[in-house]
């Protein structure tokens, strides 16, 4: 009741102060050194482009299984781009996430060369950020559903990428029907599903026993600590697990998972007020939130790396689990739950409903891939 009384007169002063919080104003370190370039060729995915490619030509439908870092999201639809893919129309890719398709095309055009918006661009509901001359497009799921209803062959498209494929909401598994009756009557399309981690032999039989492309990730071992019973309150005993690796662990940022908007800023300024406590010998914890609502601008604040003597805490919903990947992440505190959408189907209602994670989800939050180090439950 405290932390909560806490965040409602924090809330309160804000809105009528128009004022950021002070935890929001914090420094946030400097991009990453390496060129572009570079930053593209360090990827696993790089060494397999050449194969990626031919396998795609060879075959109308490819099943990708990619982990988490490997680089699929970002790099597949270039190396297809700059394969000529695009002189037959637009190759476009979906996601499940808002945040995700606008961070990720955003990171596309930077790479590409070009501005967000011109032959990179993004389609979410109420925005779309693309031209007559975009040929990379990145789309939530929802709206390539909704251009399926209005050409349901998509012929403005010569290919088509399912990103993020295990995530299944009633979306995807729609668009799998109609992406495979679309295949059948426009045999020069292409299609692609990617996954960090899929069944992936049932989704080759469903697509016509199509072949299996694998990528390797960035392999480290990971330790899994786990409470030795459950928590009354999850949210205060991960803050403190958090304050305890700040001040008790080697270097490295860390990842909080959370459920939702508002648990997530009540943590983050929960959290604030507790390090303002420890006093001024502590070293710096920056607070990093992410959440669909907050703005592009605050979003990519956690791809910055903290300054030298401090350390960053990211707090997100389960977006971070495979649409982003965040460098210099070493440790991940999850309490194993989430916001999840359940249809009633007597009211003909939805809702948001907090359950536990999915064994599927959990191994995707710990996946060995680029940063991990060790994972708290």
């Amino acid at each position: 009741m405290k932390i909560q009384k806490v965040a409602a007169s924090f809330k309160g002063a804000c809105a009528l102060s128009n004022e950021v919080p002070e935890w929001k104003k914090k420094s946030f370190g400097k991009k990453a050194t390496l060129s572009i370039q570079k930053q593209r060729q360090s990827l696993p995915i790089f060494k397999l482009k050449d194969q990626l490619v031919q396998a795609v030509k060879e075959n109308q439908i490819l099943i990708v299984i990619g982990e988490t870092g490997s680089g699929k999201t970002t790099q597949i639809t270039q190396y297809l781009a700059e394969a000529g893919f695009t002189a037959r129309g637009k190759i476009g890719c979906t996601e499940p996430r808002r945040v995700a398709a606008m961070s990720v095309a955003k990171r596309v055009a930077e790479e590409f060369g070009c501005r967000l918006g011109q032959e990179v661009g993004y389609t979410i509901r109420f925005e779309d950020c693309t031209s007559p001359r975009t040929v990379i497009k990145y789309m939530t799921d929802g709206m390539l559903l909704r251009e399926c209803l209005v050409d349901p062959d998509l012929k403005t498209y010569s290919l088509v990428m399912l990103d993020e494929a295990h995530e299944r909401t009633m979306q995807t598994d729609v668009l799998f029907g109609l992406m495979k009756q679309t295949l059948k009557n426009h045999p020069d399309m292409k299609l692609i599903v990617t996954s960090a981690t899929l069944d992936a032999g049932k989704f080759s039989s469903f697509f016509f026993e199509a072949p299996i492309f694998k990528i390797p990730g960035r392999m480290f071992p990971v330790e899994i600590l786990y409470t030795e019973k459950p928590e009354t309150n999850y949210l205060d005993a991960s803050l403190s697990q958090v304050i305890q690796i700040h001040l008790s662990e080697p270097p490295g940022d860390i990842l909080l998972f959370l459920t939702g908007q508002e648990q997530i800023d009540t943590a983050c300024e929960d959290l604030y007020v507790r390090m303002k406590s420890l006093g001024s010998n502590v070293p710096e914890l920056i607070i990093l939130p992410v959440y669909a609502a907050l703005p592009s601008e605050m979003q990519t604040r956690i791809f910055y790396p903290a300054p030298p003597g401090t350390r960053k805490v990211v707090i997100a919903t389960n977006i971070a689990e495979t649409s982003l990947t965040i460098d210099g992440i070493y440790y991940v505190v999850d309490p194993g739950f989430v916001k999840q959408k359940v249809h009633n189907s007597k009211t003909g209602t939805d809702s948001l409903v907090v359950t536990n994670i999915s064994q599927t989800a959990n191994s995707v939050k710990w996946s060995p891939s680029a940063w991990l180090k060790f994972a708290f439950f």
